[in-house]
């Protein structure tokens, strides 16, 4: 796939204060891409349509789903479109394009956050706490006794939790062109306790982009992206997935995927599908209210069609 020309990154790093990135040198910023047989003639895609989310029409007009924010957020993250660092898992090249969900027309120059745990579900910044702190399922019968002791782990479903350690993997920062669109470079997400794979976004808008990094502005949009069952099956069988013994939740059971396609953060893939291990490619189109302000905090989770069903 062949990704736009960025401009040229800051050469210097620093620490930044709130919705700041830290750059990195120019030797972290791999060239995007996954090899050409990785999606050659044996492609599979998960949505029958097999269109790209680039060049996709039927996402006009669809203001992509809102979600909480979770607890694993960093906000000072590395400006870079490579954030596989040393995570061993599929190789998957995730493609987005940012709209106006109004007007269809791409937001250029606007601020796009990913990430996402590893292969075995744990996230960078947050090692301590291992895999399954997620939030599980939700809780039935009336509460009994009085609560003692001091609350651990994060709330489910969402709650900002500081991070524990210094890792960064599975995170990153970069920039859409003129045409909304941006391209990182990562793994194939695990899975933990109460969740389903899934990878988790943010667009900042209004800001201004600085030798620094990206200052100032709002953010317009905070979701999450879904992967469809089969493909997930697929990875289970792969290592190091098939070595992740977290139970699994799936896409239908999530508390907070809506149900509802793309519209609801669902990704189009496509795969060899006689070999996963080649690569992945993932694209969607991301349709925002650029006036808004949807930080993803204290928010409730959302219970899919089929959950409430």
């Amino acid at each position: 796939m062949t990704v736009n020309q960025q401009p040229q990154q800051p050469q210097d790093s620093q620490d930044l204060t709130r919705r700041k990135v830290v750059a990195v040198g120019a030797g972290a910023i791999a060239a995007v891409g996954l090899g050409g047989t990785a999606f050659a003639t044996n492609a599979t895609d998960g949505h029958k349509d097999g269109t790209d989310a680039a060049s996709s029409t039927e996402d006009c007009y669809k203001l992509t789903t809102e979600t909480t924010e979770g607890p694993y957020y960093i906000d000072a993250d590395k400006l870079r479109r490579d954030v596989t660092e040393d995570r061993e898992g599929i190789p998957l090249l995730l493609a987005l394009k940012v709209i106006d969900s109004e007007t269809c027309k791409p937001i250029r120059n606007a601020a796009v956050d990913i990430w996402h745990c590893d292969a075995v579900g744990v996230y960078s910044g947050y090692e301590d706490v291992g895999n399954g702190g997620g939030g599980g399922p939700a809780p039935t019968g009336a509460p009994t006794g009085t609560p003692t002791g001091t609350p651990t782990g994060p709330p489910p479903g969402g709650g900002h939790q500081e991070p524990t350690d210094d890792s960064r993997y599975l995170r990153g920062t970069w920039r859409t062109d003129r045409h909304g669109q941006v391209t990182f470079k990562t793994i194939f997400p695990g899975w933990y306790q109460g969740r389903c794979v899934h990878i988790h976004t943010k667009v900042h808008v209004d800001g201004e982009w600085t030798d620094a990094g990206y200052e100032g502005g709002h953010t317009c949009h905070t979701g999450q992206f879904f992967f469809d069952e089969k493909s997930v099956l697929a990875s289970a069988e792969l290592e190091p997935y098939a070595s992740n013994t977290a139970e699994r939740t799936t896409l239908d059971e999530d508390s907070i995927y809506d149900g509802s396609g793309t519209q609801g953060g669902l990704l189009r893939l496509r795969y060899d599908r006689r070999d996963l291990a080649k690569g992945v490619h993932a694209s969607l189109t991301v349709g925002v209210d650029p006036e808004s302000t949807n930080d993803g905090q204290g928010m409730p989770p959302r219970p899919s069609a089929s959950a409430s069903a």
